[in-house]
């Protein structure tokens, strides 16, 4: 008896000594992580719920922000909240020591199904240089739009408020211009307020055409619409949650790339997909008051937004969205029926959860441009073999310390483990079966920053 009692104090006290360690490491850590995301903490405590408040009263100010109404009156229309918005975005500027420009992207809209003549649709694009040469090329993109609609996208003359559709969104955009102008990142953000949205997505489908022509680098896209209200129609409030959309199969995908993605189950490993799961990942370290509800949905059922054209161009693009929507303040004409209040008004938003939605998605947009790109050339050897063979191209920036490899059970929704492997282009899981698990790589800078993960295309068969 005394012999066991004895046995039992030593294993208490190495359970004990075993259970420090871990807390050391796990405090370690998280001491290192806090000094890696001290600017993401500073991005996300400066936002302000104030500023985005006066920035939706404003944009609410003036009457109507329909694509079609008066593009001259200074006080009306969506010409005045343009031109407010471009001097608000210069202001914006002015603390990013000239690495952020602003413009007004415009082109003639021709007749349509919803624009009955050629109409001026213009983007007011902000674009904070990144500083790294090897990482400038690479573009992140985040955008609200800034046009309403009552209840028929044609009607030009009725009062849209559009306080929340999307006047919320556009708030956020600016807050996180303003915020983030004055810090440096390694690769390029781009700030942006487009119109022609309730029009079928003008504006948006615009820049991406652009950038597309271009040979542009977007890395991935951002876009915030309908993300002011917290109590929906079902009467379920939510201050805690946002709705991120991401597509499974790309929008873009040929038959040649639908083959292998059906040979190796890739359905749920879109690029698109990586960037939500890097989301969930990081804002909800870095905004721990908001939960990241991932929706494997390109958007709400049947219907669409500005990401769309940047998907269909074949670059990675989530969308932002509150969590319980409220259909009496959507597209509606503003006017009280039995008693309740229809339109999209100011006294429907909630600020501070505005506020919160663009932490997540400063945060996010901070941890993508400050860390090395997403590995390329990735790609699982398709020998038959217990072990996972991985190979991928070496990245280029200076301050790379090496990769990760991560895995989930194919039935997992985000990245669950993950393996530091080094500054290689190669490695090898042993006794992992790439049958049973799902792999992928990422970067990771000096600092500790770590990229989105690639999804591995299968190797030839040796």
């Amino acid at each position: 008896m005394k012999r066991r009692n004895q046995l039992g104090r030593v294993f208490q006290t190495v359970t004990i000594v075993i259970l420090a360690t871990n807390l050391s490491i796990v405090a370690a850590q998280n001491r290192s992580t806090a000094g890696r995301n001290r600017t993401i903490a500073r991005i996300v405590s400066e936002i302000d719920a104030r500023n985005i408040e006066a920035t939706i009263r404003k944009l609410v100010s003036f009457g109507t922000r329909n694509t079609l109404s008066e593009q001259n009156d200074p006080k009306r229309g969506i010409g005045a909240a343009r031109d407010w918005l471009y001097a608000e975005f210069l202001k914006a500027a002015e603390a990013s020591n000239g690495r952020m420009t602003v413009e007004k992207q415009s082109y003639e809209q021709q007749k349509a199904a919803r624009v009955p003549q050629p109409t001026i649709i213009t983007n007011i694009v902000a674009t904070l240089k990144g500083s790294q040469p090897e990482s400038t090329d690479r573009i992140y993109v985040v955008s609200g739009h800034y046009d309403s609609m009552c209840s028929s996208p044609t009607d030009a003359k009725c009062d849209a408020p559009g306080a929340n559709d999307d006047a919320s969104g556009t708030a956020a955009v600016l807050e996180m211009a303003r915020v983030m102008a004055k810090y440096e990142f390694d690769a390029t953000i781009v700030f942006m307020a487009v119109a022609g949205e309730e029009q079928s997505l003008l504006g948006s489908t615009h820049f991406a055409e652009q950038a597309k022509q271009k040979n542009w680098n977007i890395d991935a896209m951002f876009t915030n619409d309908i993300v002011g209200n917290t109590l929906g129609g079902n009467g379920v409030r939510d201050r805690g949650t946002v709705r991120v959309f991401s597509e499974g199969v790309p929008s873009n995908e040929t038959p040649a790339e639908a083959t292998t993605r059906r040979s190796v189950g890739g359905e749920n490993d879109s690029p698109s997909r990586q960037l939500a799961r890097f989301i969930k990942e990081v804002s909800e370290r870095s905004v721990p008051q908001m939960k990241v509800m991932m929706v494997y949905r390109r958007d709400r059922y049947g219907r669409g937004g500005d990401h769309i054209p940047f998907l269909e161009r074949g670059y990675p693009a989530v969308r932002f969205t509150e969590v319980n929507e409220e259909f009496r303040h959507q597209h509606q004409n503003v006017r009280v029926e039995n008693g309740v209040q229809f339109g999209d008004l100011p006294q429907f938003v909630d600020f501070p959860y505005v506020a919160n939605v663009a932490r997540v998605n400063a945060a996010s947009l901070a941890a993508l441009a400050l860390a090395p790109a997403r590995p390329t050339g990735v790609t699982i050897q398709s020998r038959l073999s217990n072990d996972t063979d991985l190979k991928w191209e070496s990245n280029k920036e200076p301050d790379l310390a090496g990769y990760e490899i991560v895995w989930r059970d194919t039935t997992a929704p985000v990245w669950t483990n993950s393996k530091p492997v080094g500054n290689v282009t190669a490695f090898s899981m042993k006794g992992m079966s790439k049958d049973n698990f799902f792999f992928g790589v990422r970067a990771i800078d000096k600092d500790g920053n770590r990229s989105p993960v690639t999804y591995p295309k299968p190797q030839a068969r040796t």
